[in-house]
């Protein structure tokens, strides 16, 4: 009952309050004029009775025979670049349409493309709108909006044109030129390999050709030998795999927006699998946040694009302790594995989940996120001295620190009495 009431309410009183206080004066004028005949009032209450329909169908009207195209520059960016747009205005009808409301709606942060245009019969309009993209994620943009209205300001219609488009935003990732992790151990004559699409100096064999197969690849002496196409087998490198594995327990990450653990993990996240895939290593990735993250270890831009997305959805909502995530994926670690670990989390839990690791002879490094200075109430000292007592490499990372600094120094040769200060970043070699 009552929320009838209140949209009666909000048309009448919000929406069209010029509506309805020309319509009040219409019903006084005309009480007026019938109780006195004054003549003036008589004149009011026409002028109301035909202006009103004038109004409703110029609104209209003003919105007929335009068409608008948004030109969108692209649906995937990075941090920190720019989204560009270009709208164009066509009015196809023969009349001019005046104080057009033009506005390309975003969830983007600082992105604004709103004008008020006049559109001339038979032309066009058009202009661009430029914005920073500040803050990864997916955002949506658009259908355009084109709002008009009378001279009266008694009626607003709105249009909209197109479709909204999703804009994904890749997290902004750092060089870091003096990163480095434990090897992994290799076995000698015995040499780990696996099959791969991709071309690498290791050919382990032939095959017959099949369609779509690349004519570089062809081994012309077995080609010959047999009489029909056979193209080379590939194996990778006897490289250890990268694991990345960030933390995104709810409950552990501090700070909001930008100068966050959350933000400042993925950025790490980002920053590290791009060094090891620019070095042509196989790398994945897990998380548990919004999702359970997973890729499967892999080398290349594709595999890079495919960890950016993951790293440009990840929120800290997830509820599973890192020590859970370590233990339940164990079996993607072995002793040609390297796992870095990208956490705030100040529990001894998950340092003995990495101990336990450690004895299957996984290799292991840790980035800390020192949480006292994003604001928390505990600090990371007491894990960094049980990750130094099981000789795991170690990193450091605080607020408004340099990552190029924090993750490029030199390690200690011992735990350091107190937090490290700002813009010092702090390892710990075995």
């Amino acid at each position: 009952m009552l929320r009838p009431v209140a949209r009666l309410w909000r048309s009448l009183f919000v929406t069209h309050r010029s509506l309805t206080a020309v319509v009040i004066l219409f019903v006084s004028c005309i009480v007026i004029a019938l109780s006195t005949g004054f003549w003036l009032t008589w004149r009011l209450a026409y002028v109301a009775l035909v202006g009103v329909p004038v109004a409703y169908f110029w609104s209209r009207f003003n919105l007929v025979g335009i068409e608008v195209t948004p030109d969108r520059s692209a649906d995937r960016l990075q941090e920190g670049g720019h989204f560009e747009e270009r709208i164009t205005i066509r009015n196809k009808s023969w009349f001019t349409k005046v104080w057009l409301e033009v506005d390309d709606p975003s969830e983007m942060p600082g992105h604004r493309a709103k004008r008020v245009v006049t559109v001339p019969a038979r032309g066009t309009k058009t202009w661009r709108a430029d914005s920073i993209v500040r803050r990864r994620g997916l955002y949506a943009v658009g259908p355009v909006e084109v709002t008009t209205g009378d001279p009266f300001g008694l009626f607003r219609v709105t249009r909209r044109f197109g479709r909204a488009q999703n804009v994904l935003v890749y997290p902004r990732a750092v060089d870091l030129p003096n990163f480095s992790v434990p090897a992994a151990n290799l076995p000698g004559e015995g040499r780990f390999r696996r099959r791969t699409h991709y071309v690498t100096p290791n050919a382990s064999g032939v095959r017959p050709y099949e369609f779509g197969d690349s004519f570089n690849r062809i081994h012309w002496k077995s080609t010959a030998r047999t009489g029909e196409l056979m193209v080379k087998l590939f194996e990778l490198d006897p490289a250890s795999d990268i694991w990345i594995v960030l933390d995104m327990e709810r409950g552990v990450h501090a700070g909001e927006g930008d100068e966050s653990t959350e933000e400042y993990g993925v950025r790490v996240a980002a920053s590290v699998a791009r060094y090891f895939l620019m070095a042509n290593r196989t790398v994945g990735f897990l998380s548990v946040g919004r999702q359970f993250d997973a890729e499967d270890a892999e080398r290349g831009v594709q595999q890079y694009t495919r960890i950016l997305e993951d790293l440009a959805m990840a929120r800290a909502w997830g509820d599973v302790p890192l020590a859970d995530l370590l233990m339940g994926e164990s079996r993607r670690f072995g002793r040609h594995t390297t796992v870095v670990v990208i956490t705030p989390s100040t529990h001894e839990s998950w340092v003995e989940a990495m101990g336990m690791l450690q004895q299957r002879g996984v290799k292991l490094a840790a980035i800390l996120l020192e949480p006292s200075t994003f604001g928390a109430g505990e600090g990371s000292l007491g894990v960094f001295a049980s990750l130094a007592a099981i000789d795991v490499f170690t990193y450091m990372v605080q607020r408004s620190d340099d990552l190029l600094t924090a993750l490029g120094a030199a390690p200690p040769l011992e735990v350091p009495p107190s937090p490290p200060g700002r813009g010092d970043g702090r390892a710990r070699d075995a």
